[in-house]
């Protein structure tokens, strides 16, 4: 048989694994996509080294891949961070970053005002992990304060809520979370890096569903969790032995000392986490999120002034009874906005149609939504295009009615997630399927 380095033509079976293959200089102006599995190593040392963490590098690509560690680099400098894991979805970020920080019989505060999908993780999936969570309303300081523990390791709340758009006081919840020696984890999906930063407020982590804002074309599902490199876990090191204590696979390795700040929490997730679980992120997902990415600003900037554009009209329209939007005057998030947010409030946002939160809520809001032509109705905010949904029987469809409540949706909320189309066609579709409640309820003022 031929060798694969002799002159010679190889052989049919050589040739069909190797044929027209050879590492060369040439290197692509825009990332490439690193289709692959796994990776040739020098030699057995070198492999050897790096399944003990005793040399960086990449392994197999259910930990990592060359395309993947290129997002993971450029979300992280667009949140001033240290080091970032990217996964397979937003939920999976989450999922990662509270099991890594968060042991078994450990506590967890969260926000009552989180996407739907978030609560189901955190009081069900969790809770089959043996951690324990307590909701607080994210604008009572004190309620905070009081839901910690000695066993809580994390709080965690979104920058801005889906789909009320309340701002959260990131710098005083941080506070907070940093007086009771934990970390502030933050969901920045819907306040995105270009509207605000968390991690200049305080946040010690932050989580993105990049499917959304990050990728913008809705093509292509992906997480990524941000460490900015900011909690000392050596502070209190009996309180974290995941990161000070022995890594007991890696034998006497700890990852505190190996990686330290900024280093130990990407170190543990991808090891253990994300090796053992498997919500691996897909290298032509990570491509395709890099080239949403390349035009976040510019896509941001606009969604965010139509969003505005579509609250103010929405505000005086006779069929909706409340716009919720934080750059509204009368806002009770308005002064935050100002604080948090100067570039401009997200394009999430939702408002309320009139009329009784009875049995024919449904039926009210699936006559606006269903007659809809420019808006889309679908699951899913920040890509292109202009979409709507019905949180209640959509997104936070297992939340009982008191935790709806607690997140300021009712049965006729209607969320918006303003896209890239013209403003007026979107005012437009508005208005003509608003039209028949229009009547109504002048009707009714008479």
């Amino acid at each position: 048989m031929t060798s694969p380095g002799a002159e010679t033509t190889p052989a049919f079976a050589t040739a069909q694994v190797q044929g027209g293959y050879q590492p060369t200089g040439v290197i692509s102006a825009v990332p490439p996509i690193h289709q692959t599995a796994a990776y040739e190593f020098s030699s057995l040392a070198e492999a050897a080294d790096l399944f003990a963490l005793r040399k960086t590098g990449i392994i197999y690509s259910r930990n990592a891949n060359p395309t993947q560690q290129i997002l993971e680099e450029r979300v992280a400098l667009l949140e001033g961070g240290a080091s970032a894991v990217a996964v397979a979805s937003g939920q999976a970020a989450v999922a990662v970053t509270i099991l890594a920080l968060v042991h078994r019989g450990g506590h967890v505060v969260a926000a009552d005002q989180l996407y739907g999908g978030t609560i189901d993780l955190l009081q069900e999936t969790l809770d089959d992990f043996g951690i324990s969570v307590t909701f607080v309303d994210q604008d009572d300081l004190g309620a905070w304060r009081d839901a910690i523990t000695p066993r809580t390791r994390l709080l965690f709340a979104e920058s801005v809520a889906n789909p009320i758009a309340q701002v959260l006081d990131i710098r005083a919840v941080a506070d907070i979370a940093h007086e009771a020696g934990v970390p502030l984890v933050i969901d920045n999906t819907v306040g995105t890096p270009h509207l605000v930063r968390p991690g200049e407020h305080g946040a010690d982590f932050v989580v993105h569903s990049a499917t959304k804002f990050l990728s913008g074309h809705g093509s292509s599902l992906g997480g990524v969790v941000v460490d900015q490199g900011s909690f000392d876990f050596g502070a209190q090191p009996e309180r974290w032995p995941q990161f000070t204590g022995p890594y007991t696979r890696f034998g006497d390795l700890v990852l505190w000392e190996r990686f330290g700040r900024g280093g130990a929490f990407a170190a543990l997730a991808k090891s253990k986490y994300v090796h053992d679980l498997g919500p691996s992120l897909s290298p032509f997902n990570a491509w395709q999120i890099l080239q949403g990415i390349e035009t976040l600003d510019l896509r941001v900037a606009r969604q965010s002034a139509t969003a505005r554009l579509l609250a103010e009209h929405l505000a005086q329209h006779p069929a909706v009874a409340r716009v919720h939007h934080p750059s509204l005057g009368g806002n009770p998030w308005n002064e935050l906005a100002s604080r948090y947010l100067p570039r401009g409030a997200p394009s999430v946002f939702s408002f309320d149609l009139v009329g009784a939160e009875d049995e024919h809520a449904f039926a009210r809001v699936a006559s606006v939504v269903d007659e809809l032509r420019v808006f889309r109705l679908i699951a899913n905010i920040g890509d292109a295009r202009s979409m709507v949904a019905h949180p209640a029987s959509m997104t936070h469809s297992h939340l009982t009615a008191a935790q709806r409540e607690a997140a300021g949706i009712s049965l006729n909320t209607v969320r918006v997630s303003a896209g890239l189309e013209d403003p007026a066609d979107l005012i437009a579709d508005l208005d003509r399927v608003l039209a028949p409640l229009r009547e109504h309820a002048l009707v009714g003022a008479r």
